[in-house]
Parts: C-alpha cells; sequence; structure tokens
C-alpha cells in the first residue's frame, strides 16, 4: 500500500502536498510552523489540512504495522499463499483487514471446533454441497447419534458463514441502511436508583435509525447504559439480512439446503449478528466522539479567543453570600498587589463597610477595571459595586471604571492546581480564584492555558467521548491559538510558553530561568543563549514569540528570522511609495504566500488578532427564573455551543437554551453578546427555552 497515495485520494489532496506535510512532520516541524512557514512547499495547505494528512498518516502506519502481525501469524500456521499475502498489503481498512484475518485468527474453542475434533468437517463439506440426492439422515448416520452430527454439522457452517468475508460484508450493508437503536428502561432498581435515573427518562423508549440519531443523544444513551439505567439494542432489518445471506449460501430447495438454512439463521442470530452489532456500536460512539470532540474544540477555540482587556490595572471578586467576596487588586502584568475579604450581602450584611474597603482599594491602586465571577452571588456583588463606584464624584478628566462579569469555569481547578501553588505558594485557594478570575479579563489565552482544557467547561459529554482522543485534539487546539496569536516572550508564563511551536515545558523554564538571571531578550537572535535552544527548535518558534521595544521591530510581528532580508527589502519599498507586485520579489526559497504574509506584517506590524473586549450588563429587572416570563426580551451572553443549540446566561444562574430550530441561521459564537426572546419556562424541570432575536 502506498500511504500518500491513499491519503491523497481520501483528502482530495496532492500527492507532492501529502508527501511534503509527511517529510516536514518526520523532521520535527510541528503543525502552526508547516502551516505559517512552510506553505511553498506545502501548496498552502492550513492547519486543519495538515493536521488531518497527519491523523491519517498515523492511523495507516498502525495499519501497516498491524499487517506485519497478521501476515507473521498466519505465515507460521503454513497457510500464507502469494494471493493471500497481497489482499493484506492491499488492506485500506482495518475492517477489511480484520474479516481476512478472521479464519486464521487464535480464538477459544467454539461449538464448531469440538465438532471438527468430532470429525464432522466431511458431513459439514458434503451439506455445504447441497446435493438434491443427498440424503441428509442417512449420510448423518455414519458420524453416530443422527441428531448430534448434523447438529454439529450445522455448527460448522454457521462458523465458516460468519467467517466468511461475502457474510460479514452483507450483513454490514444491511446495518448501514436499515440499523435502528432502541432502548429499553431497567425497572428493578432501588429508590434512590429510580430517583437519578429519572434524569435520563426521555432516553427509556428510544427507538430511532442508527444513521439519523443525533451525537449528543447517542453520548446520553450510552451515558445511562453506562449507568445501568437502560438497555441498548443495535438491529437491522432481520428478514431483509437473511434474504441477503440465503442468496449467497442457500442453492436449492433440497434437504441439504434446509440444513444448511438452519445453520445460517443460527450463524445469523448468535454469530453474525452480534459481531456485526458490536461493531456498529463502536463506530457510532466513535463518530459521536469525533463530532462532540468538534464541537468541544471549536468552544474552546473561541473561548482562547476571546477578547482581552488587555494591560490594565484589575480589582477582581470572587463573590460569596456567607463566605463573603474574595477582594484581590492586580497591578497591569496580573501581579497579585493586595488580597482582602469583604460581606456586602446577607448573613453577615457589613455593606457599609464592604464599600469602604471596596473604594479605598479602588483609589489606592488606581484601578481601571472590575472584573466579578459569575458564580453565586454574581448579580447581587455587581449591583453593589455599581451602587458604589456610582456615588464616588470623579475628576472630569477621569475615566469610569468599567465593570466585567467573567466566566469563573475552571477557576476552581485552576486554585487548587500545582500551577497555582507555584504561583502563590503562600495564599489559599479563594485568593488564588480571585486572582484567575482578574487576569481572565485581562488576556483570557494566557490565563486559560493554565487549566486543562477539557475543565474549562464548553463542551458536553466530555467524561463520555475517548478521553485519548479528546487531550489530543484540545491540545492541538490550544497551541494552535496560542501560534496564532504569539507571546511576548519577556512577560509570557512557562505554561503559555509550553504551547508554543517546538518549545515543551523544560525550554519553556529554561526560558524563564535565562530571562530571570539576564534580563529581558532584547531580540530574538538571543534566544540562542538559552539553553536546549538549538537551531532546529529555534526555527520551529522564533516566528511565535514577540520581543516587544527591542532592537529589531520585525521581532515583534509574526514575520519568521529567516526572512528578515526580505521583509527589509519589502520595507524600503514600501516607504519608497508607489506600486509594489509581490511577484517582482519571488525566488527560488520565497514564494508569493510568504510574501504576502510578509506584507500583512509590515502594514500593520506588532496586531492582535484579538478585538478588545466590550463591556456588558444583564436586565436590571431580572434575577431568578421566578422573574421571567414569556414573550420577555433580555440581553445575554452565550457560555456554550452544541450541536442542539446555544446555552445563554442572562444572569439568573440558570441558562436558557436557543434551540438550533431558534436561532434562525445565525452564527452564534462563545461569549457573545446576544438578545434572546423568552418562548417558554419549564419551572418544575428548571428549563428555558430562547429565540434569538
Amino acid at each position: 500500500m502506498n500511504i500518500v497515495s491513499v491519503i491523497s485520494r481520501r483528502l482530495s489532496l496532492g500527492e507532492k502536498q501529502v508527501q511534503a506535510v509527511i517529510n516536514l512532520l518526520h523532521e520535527g516541524a510541528t503543525i502552526p510552523f508547516i502551516a505559517r512557514y512552510r506553505k511553498e512547499r506545502t501548496g498552502s495547505l492550513d492547519e486543519v489540512q495538515i493536521a488531518a494528512i497527519e491523523a491519517e498518516n498515523a492511523r495507516l502506519e498502525e495499519l501497516e504495522r498491524r499487517k506485519e502481525t497478521v501476515l507473521a501469524t498466519i505465515e507460521e500456521q503454513g497457510k500464507l499463499t502469494e494471493e493471500l499475502r497481497a489482499r493484506i498489503d492491499a488492506c485500506e481498512e482495518s475492517v477489511e483487514l480484520e474479516d481476512i484475518y478472521l479464519p486464521y485468527k487464535p480464538h477459544r474453542k467454539t461449538r464448531a471446533d469440538k465438532a471438527r475434533e468430532q470429525g464432522l468437517q466431511p458431513l459439514a463439506d458434503l451439506l455445504l454441497r447441497q446435493d438434491p440426492r443427498t440424503d441428509c439422515r442417512r449420510e448423518a448416520q455414519r458420524y453416530g447419534k443422527v441428531d448430534e452430527a448434523l447438529q454439529g454439522a450445522r455448527d460448522i457452517i454457521a462458523e465458516q458463514i460468519s467467517m466468511d468475508e461475502r457474510s460479514r460484508n452483507a450483513v454490514r450493508r444491511e446495518f448501514a441502511y436499515t440499523a435502528v437503536i432502541t432502548t429499553k428502561e431497567i425497572k428493578q432498581l432501588t429508590a434512590q436508583r429510580a430517583q437519578e435515573a429519572a434524569n435520563y427518562r426521555e432516553y427509556f423508549r428510544v427507538s430511532e435509525p442508527l444513521k439519523r440519531i443525533a451525537s449528543h443523544r447517542l453520548l446520553a444513551i450510552r451515558r445511562a447504559e453506562n449507568e445501568g439505567f437502560i438497555r441498548v439494542d443495535i438491529s437491522c432489518d432481520q428478514e431483509k439480512a437473511l434474504d441477503k445471506l440465503s442468496r449467497l449460501w442457500l442453492h436449492n430447495n433440497s434437504n441439504a439446503a434446509y440444513e444448511v438454512e438452519q445453520a445460517m439463521e443460527d450463524s445469523y442470530k448468535r454469530l453474525l449478528k452480534p459481531a456485526i452489532e458490536t461493531e456498529f456500536a463502536a463506530a457510532s460512539k466513535q463518530k459521536a466522539d469525533t463530532e462532540a470532540i468538534r464541537v468541544f474544540a471549536a468552544n474552546l477555540r473561541q473561548l482562547l479567543l476571546e477578547n482581552p482587556l488587555g494591560q490594565k490595572r484589575v480589582l477582581a471578586l470572587d463573590p460569596g453570600f456567607r463566605t463573603g467576596c474574595k477582594l484581590v487588586c492586580l497591578s497591569a502584568q496580573g501581579d497579585l498587589l493586595f488580597h482582602t475579604a469583604i460581606f456586602p450581602h446577607p448573613p453577615v450584611n457589613k455593606r457599609a463597610e464592604a464599600e469602604a474597603i471596596l473604594m479605598k482599594a479602588l483609589r489606592d491602586y488606581r484601578i481601571e477595571a472590575i472584573a466579578i465571577g459569575n458564580g453565586t452571588a454574581s448579580r447581587e456583588t455587581e449591583a453593589f459595586v455599581r451602587g458604589a463606584i456610582s456615588q464616588e464624584p470623579k475628576a472630569k478628566s477621569q475615566e469610569p471604571i468599567a465593570v466585567f462579569v467573567v466566566s469563573e469555569n475552571g477557576a476552581s481547578v485552576y486554585s487548587a492546581s500545582k500551577i497555582a501553588r507555584e504561583e502563590f505558594p503562600d495564599e489559599d485557594v479563594t485568593v488564588r480564584g480571585a486572582v484567575s478570575i482578574g487576569r481572565r479579563l485581562m488576556d483570557p489565552l494566557a490565563e486559560l492555558v493554565k487549566i486543562e482544557p477539557k475543565s474549562i467547561g464548553v463542551g458536553q459529554y466530555q467524561h463520555d467521548v475517548d478521553q485519548t482522543e479528546l487531550k489530543h485534539s484540545l491540545d492541538q487546539t490550544v497551541e494552535s491559538v496560542v501560534n496564532y496569536v504569539g507571546v511576548d516572550v519577556n512577560t509570557a508564563s512557562k505554561h503559555l510558553l509550553t504551547y508554543i511551536s517546538g518549545v515543551g515545558p523544560v525550554l519553556a523554564q529554561n526560558i524563564i530561568t535565562y530571562r530571570a538571571e539576564n534580563g529581558a531578550f532584547a531580540d530574538r537572535k538571543a534566544l540562542m543563549n538559552v539553553p536546549k535552544m538549538g537551531a532546529k527548535t529555534f526555527e520551529q518558534c522564533a516566528g511565535f514569540l514577540r520581543i516587544a521595544g527591542g532592537t529589531n521591530p520585525l521581532d515583534n510581528t509574526a514575520v519568521h528570522p529567516e526572512s528578515y532580508a526580505v521583509a527589509a527589502v519589502l520595507q524600503k519599498a514600501k516607504e519608497a511609495g508607489g506600486e509594489v507586485r509581490l511577484e517582482d520579489y519571488v525566488t527560488d526559497t520565497v514564494g508569493l504566500p510568504t510574501l504576502r504574509d510578509i506584507w500583512h506584517e509590515l502594514e500593520k506590524p506588532s496586531r492582535d488578532p484579538r478585538q478588545q473586549i466590550e463591556e456588558f450588563r444583564f436586565s436590571d429587572t431580572v434575577h431568578s427564573i421566578d422573574d421571567l416570563q414569556e414573550g420577555m426580551s433580555l440581553p445575554g451572553i452565550v457560555t456554550n455551543i452544541s450541536n442542539f443549540g446555544a446555552f445563554v446566561d442572562m444572569g439568573i444562574h440558570k441558562d436558557g437554551l436557543i434551540h438550533v430550530s431558534q436561532l434562525r441561521g445565525a452564527n452564534v459564537g462563545l461569549h457573545q453578546h446576544v438578545t434572546v426572546e423568552v418562548l417558554s419556562i419549564d419551572r418544575e424541570r428548571n428549563r428555558i427555552s430562547l429565540r434569538l432575536r
């Protein structure tokens, strides 16, 4: 099998493009680097296409390793023919390979094996020939008891039918067309278990075509099954499946054909159907996993690219009632300057004292923005803060202090993590959580990379999908975003640097240590002085590391050092005025794609691809689900997106759902500010249905 040709055909890409990507990956290049700086070699393939090539190449290489095992096993049995070897070599799918291997695969002793040991293979072969002249019972007498001999022969035939590729493919095709997934409630449960099972009651009686069931419904069904609340079955149209098998195995209406027919029906029910059902259950689960992971990764990407406030002095509040609100003040660089707790809410109700502490902190630390976590007591804390600062007289030149409600998802995970303990060894988890909320406002990307992606709370069923695939996809998403935005090497944390192309944890720590011992990097060339920074690693990471205010302005752009010479030529042409034809600067090593990227950087140097954050306010008249009325229009923030709709926070501690049918074709994004209309309120189940206005 030619792997490059297979990938080229499957992904509809040129073989030269595929080969170039595989070569670059084998050379140690990362996906972000290949996509950004090797466009001439790949024909400008993007990260999605490169990742697809990487995945297909890994799958096919694993298939090749499996073929070696299969070939060796069959050869040991002395059954490997040249024709069989050629068929195995040509396989492009693991299912096809396993079908070929099945008759030779070592297995536990079966009913058919026992029948063969009793010498019944010749009788089975005779029945399979279906000669109308054969007297089956008389022939069976030669092997002992007639009924037992015929049963043994049928067992052999049933196994032969189940292991035949044609049989398996026939049943597969029927499953592909007509498979239905059905569920049945398990009623013998304890009172407590029955109460837990009620969360899945909409899945107690499901009967849907497998090929059309939504991924989120399939994952919910599988979760309910794993919890022991329902039984699940996947079946195709049995009559049609048996009809397909009949065409393969029944040749006439003889007595022998009747015996084969019984064996065929047994083969389907006992061997084929369970095997193909397992296969389709795994395939449908994998498909649902892939879709759920895709949605999760898309949401994560949007969250990581959320608009930053930038380097501003921030006061952050982690709200609470009984335990109070943890208050921290941060410098423009995110350093912790001050922390305390205030108690403006019941049951403590020290509102005047809390207001005095808040206003003093705002003045003492010259605060420019306030971040409030969106958890318990968020709305009450926001109202308290806005009320307090509205009463403070301001100088005419003083800018108003903006107030932002910030998602707390993952903040508790961070506050108890090793990373947080390293950053703030002398502070408790409440202080660390409040710091995370404030930093998340300043630069969401820099803060969120410290949290395990699946704990950020922007996916569904993340604990039900393949965890290895989930981690790979989410890590790849984080790496993509970090390199897309770029980081300032003189201010970035170790955790942010870890995701830079080619860097990793060890080199990230070396960069931090070198920076601490030698001061800020003056230019990108100085990175070569960092221990373990070799030429290949420098090539991979340099274009994604920025140096603001350094000796070379290009060091604060996405222009790679290898292209500085041509960038300088283009800069001179730009400054000279007149039309610049990039085609005139093409060389053997620098093509139009790279020249266009350089020109774009020269036009907008030091740009952040993210926009600046905008202030947002919930409705002042709605604080709980009891305040909602059908037909009401409200401002909200999109908190999560799934295949079936978007969840919206309206400031009532319960998200509403805009079903996909009510999105009106709009392409909403995570944390987007929207206006919604309340369609219905199910107070018993605590559910709110919305429509996008």
